[in-house]
This record gives structure tokens, sequence and C-alpha cells, in this order.
């Protein structure tokens, strides 16, 4: 049996709440306008949200048309949340891990995942469900930590005379677990390479359409600290299809 979720820890839960993401939602986030670039369209599809969150994703699917979403979180307090800020009547809010899910063969047109997968040890193994769960050309749109960013573990600039010098990137060939600081608590995630991501998908019968790097758009610059993320890439978006 898994541990308690960190998300329903009260402190963390109250400390990700006060976050640019959790109060303006999906235009909160500076990946959005990227990510949004590379999603499907959505009218008439049956939709599965791996890590929902708040279920901004949810209710942005469904508003452009998707017939059905299911939105899954290993979090009550998440779950509560988006039943509470993004309730619809074609959304099905469910708590749950997204590895341990019973995903049901042959039936979603559309999986998503939104800064969840950097959590699974075994991503082999995730997609392997994926793809099974998925329809015939069925689309995967997934964003995760970058390796770059998750290689090192500690996720924190290196200072130098209060200024910022550098960002570490070490033992990236070594995968698996790192305990990282987020919102004063400390983080068990797990770091992949971009080989393993991409033959994690290939070995699972998806192509990738695209694979993109996002960067904060222009009009969120004067935002404390956005500028610095130009110096590494903290984020990776993959969107592929299921070919057969």
């Amino acid at each position: 049996m898994k541990p308690e979720n960190q998300y329903d820890d009260q402190a963390f839960f109250d400390q990700y709440a006060k976050m640019a993401r959790s109060q303006h939602g999906l235009e909160g986030a500076g990946e959005w306008e990227t990510l949004q670039s590379n999603l499907p369209d959505f009218k008439n599809k049956k939709v599965l949200d791996l890590g929902c969150g708040y279920g901004w994703h949810c209710k942005y699917a469904v508003q452009q048309g998707a017939k059905e979403v299911i939105g899954i979180d290993a979090s009550k307090k998440m779950i509560e949340k988006a039943e509470a800020v993004n309730h619809d009547s074609k959304i099905t809010y469910l708590v749950d891990f997204i590895d341990e899910y019973s995903m049901e063969p042959n039936t979603y047109d559309v999986i998503l995942s939104s800064l969840v997968i950097h959590y699974i040890e075994d991503i082999e193994s995730l997609f392997k469900k994926v793809s099974k769960a998925l329809s015939h050309n069925g689309e995967f749109i997934f964003s995760v930590e970058h390796p770059i960013f998750t290689a090192h573990g500690s996720q924190e600039w290196i200072y130098k005379d209060g200024e910022i010098e550098h960002f570490p990137v070490d033992h990236y060939f070594v995968e698996g677990e790192r305990n990282t600081h987020f919102l004063g608590s400390e983080i068990k995630k797990y770091h992949h390479t971009l080989t393993s991501y991409f033959a994690a998908l290939k070995n699972n019968q998806f192509i990738i359409e695209n694979i993109v790097e996002p960067i904060p758009p222009q009009h969120m610059m004067n935002i404390d600290g956005m500028k610095d993320e130009l110096r590494r890439p903290m984020m990776i978006i993959f969107k592929a299809k299921k070919i057969n």
C-alpha cells in the first residue's frame, strides 16, 4: 500500500493553494500556452486526465466539446477542490494513483497528464496501460519536469554572492528516485532520461508527434523569478499518438 499522498498534508496543500496556477487556473501556468497549442480537438471525445489536480484541464476539455471526462488524482484534497471549483455533469473525479487505476482497454480518445508522471518510477508499465486504454489513433499528451531539471535532485539554483550562478545538472544517466524540496516539504520524485521517455513510448505503440520545451510567455515575464526560467528548461511536453 502506498503512503498517504503529500498533497493531502494540510500545510503542504495550503502552500500549493497560494501558487499562481492554483489561484488563476490555466492562465496562471507558464507552460499553458504551449500545452494548449499541442492539445487535440476534444469535440465528442472521451478523455482521461491522469493526475487532474484542481481539474482545470478536465473543465477545459469539456468546454472544448468533450462528451465525457474522467479525472483521477491520488490526493483526496485535490479531488475535493476539483469538485468545488471545476464541477461539471460531464466530469467524473476519482481518488486513485495513476499507476494503479484500472483503465478499460480501447476506451479513451485522449489521455492527458500534467506534471505528474515524474512521480512514477515505472513509466514503461504506465505507458503500456495508457496504450491499451486508448482507442485506435488515440492521443497521449503529457508534461513532466524536464530531465535536466530532475537529474541532480535538489532542483534549486546554486548561488554565489547572493546571485544565481547556475543550475546543477549531475548524475543524468543515473535514473531513479530523487528527494527534493518543494513548498517547504520533502517530495519524492523519479528521474528519467529523454531516452527512457522516448523508449517507453516507442515500445508501447506510440509515435511522437511533437516534443517541446515550454518557456513562459512574454506577458508573464514581469512576474518575480520568471525570467530566470529562461536559463534552463523546467518542463517538457510530449504529444504522441497510438499507432494500432
